[in-house]
Order: C-alpha cells, then structure tokens, then sequence
C-alpha cells in the first residue's frame, strides 16, 4: 500500500492511500494542504478516487472542491453530515481502492457526523474522535459525550492493540499512534464510568 501523512500547514493532518497495482486512491481529510496532496497524486501517477471526510467541520473540508474538481474524485461522508458530497456511508459499510478494504466505523461525539476508517484492519483514522493523547472536544455545536463514550469505550477501544492510530491533528507527542499505546496511556481513555465521562468531558 502506498500511504502518505501530510502536514502542509497548520496542525491538520491529510492522508493519502493507494493501491499500488491499480494506483487508486483515496484521500482522508483534504484539510488545508491541497497543494501538497495534488503535487503527491501527480508525482506518484495516482487515480483519486474518493475524498473522505472524517466529520464535517471546514478544518477538515477545505481542500474538497480542488481536489474534486482536478480529479473528478467523489466526495464521501456519513449520512448525517451536512457536507456537499457525492456518496453518504452508513455504520460498517466498505469503500474498496483497488484492493485496499476502508471500513466505516460510526463515532460520533465530536460531531454527530464523525466517523473513523479502518483500513485493512491494519490502520485507524480516528479523525477529531480520538488523537494521541487526547480525544476530541464536545463543547461544538453538536457535541455529545455520552455518544462519545460509547465510540471510544464500546468501539474504538474493542479493536486489536496492533491497530495502527492516525488522527486528524497533530495534538500529540508523536504524529501516530497505536490502539494499545493509547488504550495504556491516553489519560482520557482510563476506565470510568459513563458518569464519570461526561463530568469529566464537561471540566473546563
């Protein structure tokens, strides 16, 4: 697999996957660094295929019409995000790039849009849901940390430790992570109760 991190500017994260065979593409999160991703596609001789949105906030968003237009790439978000896109995606559906398998994993909390793509079973992009370190914030319109909860605690955290993290800001003290480094050091993922979560989430 093909697989680039991008960071051109700012602290949001931009990735680009790929079937080295067929080179189709798929990119998580156009954010701000279009320029960067186009000079990548280009380079590498990539066909992109879907744009992905982790959630709909325009941080995350911002590179979409570009890419969209020089590619004629489809656009792709949850069924609840209010995004322009071209194909919406429920729970546990599966986007194929050549022969790379994207699975989506519905989180919301952030947003009531979030989602996380599971990648081969190999790589997570946890978008704003969770970041090495942290989680994301649930004090935006929208935000619910019960729901939250319930995507760190009953789905993220039930993944194999081997599960490699992507999020979608640079937030931590490293760029990746993993399932089992975050499920051991990630203060935020520390057992409590869904109680104590909200109260929790809720501290200024």
């Amino acid at each position: 697999m093909f697989f680039r991190q991008i960071q051109q500017h700012g602290d949001n994260f931009s990735y680009i996957l790929a079937d080295p065979e067929t080179r189709e593409a798929a990119v998580i999160d156009s954010s701000y660094n279009a320029t960067e991703i186009i000079k990548t596609i280009k380079s590498q001789s990539l066909r992109l295929k879907y744009i992905i949105n982790t959630h709909g906030h325009s941080d995350h968003t911002a590179g979409n019409s570009e890419l969209r237009s020089l590619f004629s790439a489809k656009i792709v978000t949850h069924n609840q995000s209010k995004t322009s896109s071209d194909i919406k995606v429920e729970d546990g559906e599966v986007l194929n790039v050549g022969k790379i398998a994207i699975k989506v994993l519905y989180t919301p909390g952030h947003t009531p849009d979030s989602i996380c793509l599971l990648v081969d079973k190999e790589k997570l992009f946890t978008g704003d849901t969770l970041f090495v370190g942290e989680c994301g914030r649930t004090d935006l319109p929208g935000g619910n940390a019960k729901n939250l909860y319930e995507s760190l605690f009953n789905k993220l955290l039930s993944l194999d430790d081997s599960i490699e993290v992507y999020p979608g800001h640079d937030y931590g003290s490293r760029p990746s992570s993993t399932i089992g480094y975050e499920r051991k050091n990630n203060y935020v993922l520390q057992p409590r109760s869904l109680k104590d979560f909200v109260m929790f989430m809720s501290q200024p």
